[in-house]
């Protein structure tokens, strides 16, 4: 592990146990046992967040035929449970791997995980737009404002930059090293089949209906967690209307964003579901109850969704080893 990586992990945890300490674990726990067989239906909403996902995705792939939604709500499965439990940018590279052994080219499959990934910040942004548009009117402490506004224009400025990078030459230079590092022998030669990423993801950007719908259902899928707040919320013995659940899962998923160099976001995401619950009169303990019936549906998803893509690479490397025997076998016949 690295030491960055163990550091933010051990701060993390050290911030989630002292506001479960300042804040009563006995009343968090017994929060969560009230919750009851609730949990289980804060789980099974989460799927049809992932279609919306997984839509957004399927909508990018620009090379046909293109694999089935059913295909793309698996990868976007995985994706999320190595995001949520290993690594927080992890999982795009594995869905990456996985849709090649889909028989998607690499360049095409790359090039439609960079542009969903983009898609996805661009709206979770707008999404937070929505939850401060929601927020202001009914404010009685607008000293927040300001701070919120400013976080969401670095935040903006953060992904035009990106999209303007994209489209300008990032990866036409990370293309050209890694091809020219494939001419250096076997053991590199796979990397040549990165060839046409830039040039693919010029062409998503070049493509509005693909990038309007990626981006309209990805702000569904924001809006939809809107819906789990309320249930989470609703089965710890809070209740809230569906406006003031957006703003909450909005400016909840803007502080665990900020939090991005700590794994998971732990005590980041807790610390901010207690200051905007806080807004609606929504105690500390309820909060965090919030955030953590959220990393139960987590594990519960994630944990699964890990079993999956094990088995997955474990099946390609025997059928792999497999054919490779087979040939030598055919090879030492003749």
């Amino acid at each position: 592990m690295k030491l960055s990586l163990a550091l933010g992990l051990a701060l993390g945890m050290a911030l989630v146990l002292a506001l479960g300490a300042y804040f009563g674990f006995a009343e968090i726990a017994g929060g969560l046992r009230n919750a009851g067989w609730g949990m289980l239906a804060v789980v099974a909403f989460h799927p049809l967040q992932l279609i919306f996902s997984a839509l957004a995705w399927q909508a990018l792939l620009p090379t046909r035929p293109v694999p089935g939604l059913i295909v793309f709500m698996r990868l976007r499965w995985i994706r999320e449970g190595v995001n949520n439990l290993l690594a927080q940018v992890g999982g795009e590279l594995v869905a990456a791997r996985l849709l090649r052994h889909g028989g998607v080219p690499v360049a095409a499959g790359a090039a439609s995980v960079t542009v969903d990934l983009t898609m996805e910040f661009l709206t979770q942004i707008i999404f937070t737009l929505i939850g401060l548009a929601l927020l202001v009117p009914g404010l009685t402490e607008p000293g927040i404002v300001p701070w919120a506004f400013a976080a969401v224009a670095l935040g903006s400025a953060a992904v035009v930059s990106l999209i303007a990078a994209q489209r300008f030459g990032l990866f036409q230079l990370i293309e050209r090293r890694l091809v020219k590092l494939a001419e250096r022998g076997p053991a590199w030669s796979s990397l040549s089949q990165i060839a046409g990423l830039h040039q693919a993801i010029v062409g998503l950007y070049a493509a509005p209906t693909k990038l309007g719908r990626a981006f309209a259902y990805h702000l569904i899928s924001w809006l939809l967690g809107g819906i789990e707040v309320m249930l989470a919320l609703h089965f710890v013995g809070v209740s809230v209307d569906f406006r003031e659940a957006l703003i909450i899962e909005s400016l909840g998923q803007a502080f665990r964003a900020a939090g991005f160099a700590i794994p998971g976001a732990l005590g980041v995401q807790e610390a901010g579901f207690i200051i905007v619950c806080g807004l609606f009169g929504i105690s500390p303990q309820a909060a965090i109850e919030l955030s953590l019936l959220k990393r139960i549906r987590e594990v519960a998803l994630g944990i699964p969704a890990l079993i999956t893509w094990q088995v997955i690479e474990t099946r390609r490397l025997v059928t792999a080893t497999g054919t490779q025997a087979s040939l030598q076998a055919a090879a030492d016949g003749d």
